[in-house]
């Protein structure tokens, strides 16, 4: 059987040095505040370097799930890349910042395997745009936040 993978990727400008938008993206806590319907947390490892595991629980009630991720590769503060090993959300995804004169730029994305077997290319029609959409209201939210200080 073939799996489907899917990829995600969308950037935001904010106005605030990559510094201090990299301190908000790598406390793992606080991404609660901009990541809609999803609570984060420090698993183990160091706080932040290879080896980082953390968990996040997305979703409302009963129709939610929790991704455990393991960060792979860190260039602060420009760059971390992690691992998705859950059991709904397997692959690869990365947050990267770069300076672009007026402050930073920030890049989300997720190569993923989409879960359902023979129904995931299905899936995939409607999860792909919603995916989408939550990750532009996620952008959208964080950028509201670093620029509120």
């Amino acid at each position: 059987m073939t799996k489907v993978q899917a990829e995600v990727r969308l950037e935001v400008t904010v106005a605030v040095p990559p510094a201090r938008l990299w301190d908000l993206l790598v406390d793992w806590e606080r991404q609660a505040r901009w990541v809609p319907f999803t609570r984060v947390w420090y698993v183990s490892g160091p706080r932040l370097g290879v080896g980082t595991r953390i968990a996040a629980r997305t979703g409302v009630g009963p129709f939610a799930f929790t991704d455990l991720m393991t960060v792979t590769a860190v260039d602060a503060p420009h760059r971390y890349e992690v691992v998705h090993t859950g059991a709904v959300v397997r692959g690869v995804g990365a947050f990267a910042v770069e300076d672009d004169g007026a402050g930073s730029r920030f890049v989300w994305w997720e190569r993923v395997e989409v879960p359902g077997g023979p129904l995931a290319p299905v899936l995939w029609l409607v999860g792909g745009p919603a995916t989408r959409v939550a990750f532009g209201w996620a952008l959208r939210r964080l950028r509201r936040l670093a620029e509120a200080g």
